[in-house]
């Protein structure tokens, strides 16, 4: 058979996913921080998008009328004049120049006035904010940096103090050797180590350690407490770690009275003098749902409106400004502003309806973990979700990323509800990893001090009492992921004879 070119034509069908398509399911997966900002940087692009301000007129109307304060005209034009001083008024009266008062204003700041007026408003018509008032925190290495210009003469030795302070960790502790630091810099080691020894003995006590156990030995040279005996017990940390109080007498060689002192006293230092100096901002967790009991006794489900951005299309503008135009382009642009606010606020309707729709199957799935507790908690998973509401899992998974759902029994990562199953002893019904967790916690914290439950008694007793089928190194990845320690540990700690609790 001879090989020919031709040309055929066959009809197929695809998926296709548009810019805006992927855009929209990227949506799915933000936070609402993430959300919001995204929405801002669309209302500054586009000219057809406005914020909906959530009927501020209406509240306004309703609020009552603030009735002016009556005075004469001679108050109106003198008094309340005399009361309004700017800014070198106010620092003539405290004798002193206008940049001591008003240290950030500028100068035009400092000659206008700075005051409030008769009616509590500022000249600017809005309360200067306080937060740019509020003093920032320093960060470490610019504390450290501080320091080393006083403690050091020479710029070589400056520059080997500024690479010791880049190889400190967010602890304090200095992870770069020092042989690497002299490599870099063609330095002697002794100096690199003379250098090390002055800055350990910067502010906070026990920075540029390079373990827990010199970190601590610095602090307690600083209160002059690093005894021989000290020593020792900071060079046996790991018998401290594993509760073992025979070993640690052996080692230290001291009595009980006195292990227990130095042991308290160890308790007073800080292993990690570097996060004294962390500046992240903390911040809040904010519920995408709510989910409330109803009168019926069943659930009810409510989007947090608070934290949902709400955009309008702005036709009026479109209309008025296409009349107008003449350019192609200009007309061009417009037409995508207008489809790209059409997207976006349908975008934005479809993700608050999704998240309705997954939030709503979870609730009705969990329904005895909202009514009983962690111990009712059902195993599920995206598919089974993503089954039941009709969607792909990839859909649910995107949908429950960075949300959280406020409960009667508390705020939780929508993430939380989905566990993996463990297959029932006598063949039932499959239980929770999560509520199998909880009952493996529950099961230690009552254990009596003289009958310490092993991980193979705790697998015997969920499978004699509940019917959980979990083999012993499931029971203790699940004891290690939930930081409690081995029974031999519990065992030591809980003996009358330790001084730790």
């Amino acid at each position: 058979m001879a090989l020919s070119p031709r040309l055929e034509f066959r009809q197929s069908q695809s998926l296709t996913l548009t810019p805006q398509l992927m855009q929209s399911i990227r949506l799915l997966q933000l936070s609402h921080l993430e959300l919001n900002t995204f929405v801002d940087d669309e209302l500054l692009r586009n000219p057809l998008l406005e914020r909906e301000e959530g009927g501020a007129d209406d509240s306004a109307s309703e609020e009552p009328q603030h009735v002016p304060m009556e005075m004469s005209a001679y108050e109106d034009t003198v008094t309340s004049g005399e009361r309004t001083k700017d800014a070198a008024e106010i620092a003539e009266g405290y004798d002193t120049a206008v940049e001591n008062v008003f240290p950030d204003a500028g100068p035009a700041e400092q000659s206008a006035g700075s005051g409030p007026d008769r009616n509590g408003s500022f000249d600017g018509g809005e309360a200067p904010d306080l937060d740019q008032y509020v003093a920032s925190r320093p960060r470490l290495s610019d504390h450290l940096e501080a320091q080393a210009q006083m403690l050091l003469r020479t710029p070589a030795d400056r520059l080997i103090a500024q690479h010791l302070i880049d190889g400190l960790n967010e602890a304090g502790y200095l992870v770069v050797e020092p042989e690497a630091i002299a490599e870099l810099l063609g330095a002697e080691l002794e100096d690199v180590d003379a250098v090390l020894e002055v800055m350990q003995g910067c502010d906070p006590t026990g920075i540029f350690a390079r373990n827990v156990a010199e970190c601590l030995a610095l602090q307690l040279r600083e209160r002059d407490r690093l005894d021989p005996i000290m020593q020792k017990l900071i060079e046996n940390l790991h018998l401290i770690a594993d509760h073992n109080m025979p070993a640690l007498l052996r080692a230290v060689g001291c009595d009980r009275e006195d292990l227990g002192e130095m042991l308290a006293e160890l308790r007073l230092l800080d292993p990690r003098p570097g996060l004294a100096f962390d500046s992240t901002a903390v911040e809040a967790v904010v519920p995408d749902v709510f989910v409330r009991q109803g009168p019926d006794g069943g659930w009810q489900i409510e989007l947090n409106s608070d934290v949902l951005p709400k955009v309008l299309v702005n036709r009026v503008y479109y209309a008025s400004v296409t009349k107008k135009t003449r350019d192609t382009a200009e007309k061009t642009f417009l037409s995508d502003c207008l489809n790209t606010a059409n997207w976006l606020t349908k975008s934005l309707d479809q993700r608050a309806q999704t998240i309705t729709k997954v939030a709503a199957e979870i609730v009705r799935q969990q329904d005895g973990f909202l009514t009983h507790g962690v111990a009712h908690l059902r195993p599920m998973t995206l598919k089974t979700v993503a089954e039941a509401i009709d969607m792909h899992e990839s859909t649910v998974s995107r949908v429950t990323s960075n949300k959280y759902m406020a409960t009667p029994r508390g705020l939780y990562e929508m993430k939380y509800f989905f566990t993996t199953a463990i297959a029932s002893a006598d063949g039932g019904g499959d239980h929770s990893a999560e509520a199998v967790r909880h009952r493996i916690k529950q099961l230690i914290d009552t254990e009596p001090g003289n009958a310490i439950l092993s991980d193979d008694t705790i697998a015997d007793m969920l499978r004699k009492e509940q019917g959980i089928d979990v083999a012993r190194r499931t029971v203790a990845k699940y004891r290690e992921g939930m930081n409690i320690p081995s029974s031999v540990i519990r065992r030591r700690q809980k003996k009358d004879m330790s001084p730790i609790a």
